[in-house]
């Protein structure tokens, strides 16, 4: 098992110093890593365990869920949340510390959170607060979680229908990537996590951002040689951008291109209803149709860019048609306002010029609603 990856972090973060990641070939083999002869993630620490019912059904997880009886294996425990947004809650993090206080775990050991977003967001913030502090490590089994949500130390949870509003910047210090879990993806989850690559692209890489024109026909057969390509690309612009800017004080804040627009999206349609990955490409679509009417980008880039939304099969139009009733437009800029990247009463939106040149601007409620209607 060799590490592919660092990222450093600034000395006066508690969760850790550096996160190293690592590409594992293969069938995943979680048995193996944490419990086999030539266990790389065992240093005498216990762990505590946290998945979900999705990625507790797969195959390849069953020799390693095996190995538990009654949750509990030797010092370490397991715990099984219910799957999908509707569970990232305050509820399900004091579920995870509770169940680490009632076991007897001490800050020195270990959260590890198995699962896609959701899991490592929630996972990570309970590692946060649990005695001020205990370490956290990811096995990420979803594309999103791979390029996107599992790298750079952003944990948290929804609260009172507002996407991510409690959190911490609290980085794992390890993160297992097993390519071969994308393969066991629905399509919608699969989709989702191309959105944010999708995202990288426009912002970092104009390489990638050829290859999801060109190479569509590997991109949805899932040619696994070109999603490690993928994977690492992102990861990769991700680290440099987090090295740079950990707690979101300038360049990082690129990386909610789409965002603002896409969190709002979830919440109103409900949390759970559209992933979160389609919500970012409806909100990557109207950033691109916000930037063209506030004459910051050229016809021809706003276009582009929808015609590839449009052929990945994302929502591109105004009002989405996963919301239902009326006045969408003016719901979608209530939950925008309470976005906690707004530091005045206009809304903070990432836009763009062209790939590559990516600016903040503060936008007014009747622009916004603009490009929010039929």
């Amino acid at each position: 098992m060799k590490k592919e990856l660092g990222i450093s972090y600034p000395a006066i973060y508690n969760g850790t110093q550096n996160s190293e990641i690592y590409f594992i070939e293969g069938t995943p083999d979680l048995a193996k890593l944490f419990f086999g002869e030539q266990n790389e993630a065992n240093d005498g620490r216990r762990r505590f365990f946290v998945t979900d019912a999705t990625v507790a059904s797969l195959d390849c997880m069953q020799s390693f869920l095996s190995s538990f009886t009654d949750e509990v294996h030797g010092n370490d425990v397991l715990c099984i949340l219910g799957s999908g947004e509707k569970y990232k809650t305050f509820e399900s993090v004091l579920r995870i510390v509770s169940g680490a206080v009632e076991a007897g775990f001490t800050r020195k050991d270990v959260f590890v959170g198995i699962g896609g977003g959701v899991i490592s967001d929630i996972t990570a913030f309970a590692a946060s607060i649990f005695k001020r502090g205990a370490k956290v490590q990811f096995v990420p089994t979803t594309l999103l979680s791979m390029v996107d949500a599992a790298i750079g130390g952003k944990t948290g949870c929804d609260f009172d229908n507002v996407k991510n509003i409690i959190g911490t910047f609290y980085p794992a210090e390890k993160l297992y990537f097993f390519p071969e879990f994308i393969k066991s993806l629905p399509e919608n989850q699969y989709n989702s996590g191309l959105a944010e690559a999708f995202k990288t692209a426009l912002l970092f890489d104009k390489e990638l951002y050829e290859i999801f024109k060109s190479d569509a026909g590997k991109i949805n057969a899932r040619d696994t040689e070109l999603l490690v390509d993928i994977i690492k690309r992102c990861a990769g612009a991700k680290a440099k951008i987090v090295e740079e800017d950990f707690t979101e004080q300038g360049v990082r804040a690129y990386l909610n291109l789409g965002h603002t627009f896409g969190h709002a999206l979830e919440a109103v349609a409900g949390f759970g209803a559209i992933t979160h990955g389609a919500a970012v490409a409806w909100g990557i679509g109207r950033a691109a149709e916000l930037a063209y009417k506030t004459d910051n980008c050229s016809i021809k880039y706003k276009d582009d860019i929808l015609d590839i939304l449009e052929f990945y099969g994302w929502d591109n139009k105004p009002v989405p048609s996963c919301i239902q009733g009326g006045a969408v437009g003016e719901r979608l800029l209530s939950v925008m306002h309470k976005d906690k990247k707004n530091l005045s009463d206009k809304i903070r939106i990432i836009l763009q010029k062209e790939i590559g040149k990516t600016f903040i601007q503060e936008v007014d409620d009747r622009t916004i609603l603009s490009v929010l209607t039929k």
